[in-house]
């Protein structure tokens, strides 16, 4: 029997390996690409998705720092110039919503602090949040390079998105606009489309005696608000109304309304005729444009009927709608109710009904920046895993709306821009000094107090990531891949693609890969109101961080959501036992075979064993090279299961103890070569624990760590 390392006499303990490990890495100086040796040549670049950092890690982070660590390790392992940028995303909205709830706890308002104190209170907040998240994904084994570390609110960070803004507004792609918005009464900011959330909704459908004729309406309370009434163009039943005007009566008086005729008017929906009420609702408002109708704001920013409803002024807008509708029915002016089921958007956050409102607010012209990205992605410069999702980026770039990039919050980037309090129109604050005349109305410019969609800073990273314009890393962009989560399919890819190719003229990256959501062990979406969130921390501290990181991957492809069964974490810690027994049977029964001695005269089974390991090398090769990794873990998994310790190991045991001197130098030396190359292998799935074993081979000649080892090929 070989001496053996006294460690692996012990049972394998990740808390005594992981820190430990992380610690030896990070002084090796490997996670930065200038240190790797010289047969790092040809680089390998992944900008991770910054987390925000308002809260720990959650389920769906360990999944993407456990992919893109697998890429990242294997492609140094094969020779590359890895580079893995860590950041942080100071999540505007999504941070300042966070806080919210703290200064609620505290029985405090934003709306009652100083715009000033509260920045500061919220950065503070960050920051401080920043540090554990980045000890989380430390945690979990992330061999990125913090020394090139990025937060969203770096000074040149913040500089560069401002400048995007300018540009965009010289080459007239930003303008300043009053149009409907999605507008959250709770939150008292405005969102993008992307930023809410549509939920199927029973409501009642109301069928009022509207002059002349009958419209069908879910909102009755926006009646004071109506402007005209609109039918189809080709509806034979309303022809000799189009053009007139009409009387309408309501509980507060009458209307007098203009009868127009637009091809947008579904024929088959309700009556086919129409209310208008541009201020409340966007397609009555593109409407307005096509028919110059004014506007008239009946809610107001807080979701409360204005002084122009009389007596419903003050009101909330449910109790409105049961005052106006009792009141309706009082002057006989309803002829049916319908139940009807319908998509209505919310607050992603809150879920909070949004209201559309009608405000001036800065738009980026989406056309022709979307179609650029669309090209770019027909002409096959980026590539989608799974590629149905190139279908899901085209449709939302064929298909793309004007972005309000305006935000009603303290908390992110500041628009650097001018505003005119009384036209509305904006300046550049490069072009223009607050205080100095509005062209068109020559009343005094102000500061804009909003601040930019997290979107619009976001969109940039992989550019802001590596220093752009003219860091050293820029020779890394375009960067290989972007792996997130493939909810952000409509969010995020579409927006960085279109800035890279806006700001270089290069799409950010050639491949995309997506994973699906993390949920509960029952399918579900974690969330706290529902008390199933798991936290990937406190399962690494159960049961270690290869284990959690290999159950994320194993039985995971591209695109699919993961039900997150803490047995199966739990089963691939007896797997880590299973590694750490099994390596210490090798090594107690090889005598002087080193990772050094040459390879002997094979026995005709010892041939056999190391062609299924080559089948295997190749196999898994191939898997890690096409983005496979759940078939390329299970692979690795079986083989070492199954095959070598179920198998290899137990045919060996007699020849290890018998004479045959030649039979048990060839045993031994494939065991060690067998137990050196799946060390290799399950490296970038499972770090720690082969970084511990590798350190334990026997070698004559110093070994490199394994972070930096060969990968290996068949022999």
């Amino acid at each position: 029997m070989a001496d053996i390392p006294e460690k692996l006499t012990k049972p394998y303990d990740p808390t005594t390996t992981e820190g430990r490990m992380y610690v030896l890495w990070t002084e090796s100086g490997f996670f930065n690409p200038d240190n790797l040796p010289a047969r790092h040549q040809e680089p390998f670049t992944i900008i991770m998705p910054p987390p925000n950092a308002n809260g720990r890690l959650h389920a769906g982070h360990a999944l993407t720092i456990s992919l893109e660590d697998i890429m990242t390790r294997y492609q140094r392992m094969q020779g590359k110039r890895a580079l893995w940028v860590p950041g942080a995303d100071h999540a505007g909205f999504e941070t300042q919503v966070v806080y919210e709830k703290k200064l609620e706890k505290e029985g405090r308002s934003r709306f009652k602090m100083d715009r000033t104190d509260l920045y500061n209170e919220i950065m503070a907040f960050t920051l401080d949040s920043k540090k554990h998240m980045e000890a989380d994904v430390k945690a979990l084994g992330a061999s990125c390079d913090w020394s090139r570390e990025k937060f969203t609110l770096d000074p040149s960070v913040v500089s560069e998105v401002q400048e995007t803004f300018r540009k965009l507004y010289r080459d007239g792609l930003v303008y300043r606009g009053y149009r409907t918005i999605n507008w959250c009464t709770k939150h008292q900011t405005s969102l993008s489309d992307v930023e809410t959330e549509t939920v199927e909704k029973k409501d009642k459908l109301y069928y009022l005696k509207y002059g002349p004729f009958v419209v069908a309406t879910v909102r009755p309370e926006t009646i004071f608000g109506d402007v005209a009434v609109a039918v189809n163009p080709t509806d034979e039943r309303y022809q000799k109304y189009i053009g007139q005007e009409i009387s309408v009566q309501h509980p507060e008086g009458t209307l007098t309304l203009k009868v127009i005729a637009d091809e947008a008017v579904d024929k088959e929906f309700g009556t086919g005729a129409l209310k208008i009420t541009p201020a409340h609702d966007n397609n009555d408002f593109l409407m307005s444009e096509t028919h110059k109708l004014p506007r008239v704001v009946v809610i107001d920013q807080f979701g409360k009927l204005t002084a122009k409803t009389g007596k419903y002024a003050g009101m909330k807008i449910a109790e409105a709608r049961t005052k106006v509708v009792e009141d309706l029915q009082a002057l006989g002016l309803i002829e049916k109710i319908e139940d009807y089921t319908h998509a209505v958007p919310t607050c992603y956050k809150c879920s909070t009904t949004i209201e559309p409102r009608v405000m001036p607010q800065w738009f980026v012209k989406m056309a022709p920046l979307a179609k650029r990205a669309a090209d770019a992605v027909r002409a096959g410069k980026i590539k989608f895993i799974p590629d149905n999702f190139e279908k899901v980026f085209l449709y939302w770039m064929d298909n793309s709306l004007d972005w309000n990039i305006s935000r009603q919050i303290v908390w992110g980037i500041q628009i650097p821009a001018l505003v005119c309090t009384a036209c509305n129109t904006g300046a550049l604050d490069t072009d223009a000094k607050e205080g100095s005349p509005c062209a068109s109305c020559q009343s005094p410019l102000a500061r804009d107090t909003d601040t930019f969609d997290t979107w619009f800073s976001s969109g940039q990273w992989p550019l802001l990531a590596l220093g752009y314009p003219d860091n050293k890393d820029m020779p890394h962009y375009p960067t290989d891949v972007m792996e997130t989560g493939r909810d952000l399919i409509f969010k995020w890819i579409p927006r960085m693609v279109i800035f890279g190719l806006y700001l270089t003229n290069k799409v950010p990256f050639h491949t995309v890969y997506l994973n699906g959501l993390v949920n509960d062990k029952h399918g579900k979406k974690m969330s706290k109101s529902k008390g199933n969130v798991v936290s990937p921390i406190e399962l690494t501290d159960k049961y270690g961080a290869d284990a959690l990181r290999i159950s994320l991957v194993i039985g995971n492809t591209p695109g699919n959501d993961l039900a997150l069964v803490e047995d199966k974490i739990k089963g691939y810690k007896h797997f880590c036992n299973k590694m750490w027994n099994a390596s210490r049977f090798v090594l107690s029964n090889i005598g002087d075979t080193t990772l050094d001695t040459v390879r002997p005269t094979l026995t005709k089974r010892d041939e056999e064993i190391l062609a299924e390991l080559n089948t295997t090398i190749a196999s898994v090769t191939g898997h890690l090279e096409s983005y496979r990794f759940h078939l390329a873990g299970e692979e690795l998994y079986h083989y070492f299961w199954h095959s070598f310790a179920d198998i290899v190991i137990e045919e060996m045991k007699p020849r290890l103890a018998g004479a045959d001197k030649a039979s048990k130098q060839s045993a031994e030396w494939v065991l060690l070569h067998i137990l050196a190359t799946t060390t290799k292998m399950f490296h970038p799935f499972m770090p720690f624990i082969t970084e511990e074993l590798w350190s334990m081979l026997p070698s004559r000649t110093p070994k490199n760590l394994l972070i930096i080892e060969s990968w290996p090929k068949a022999l």
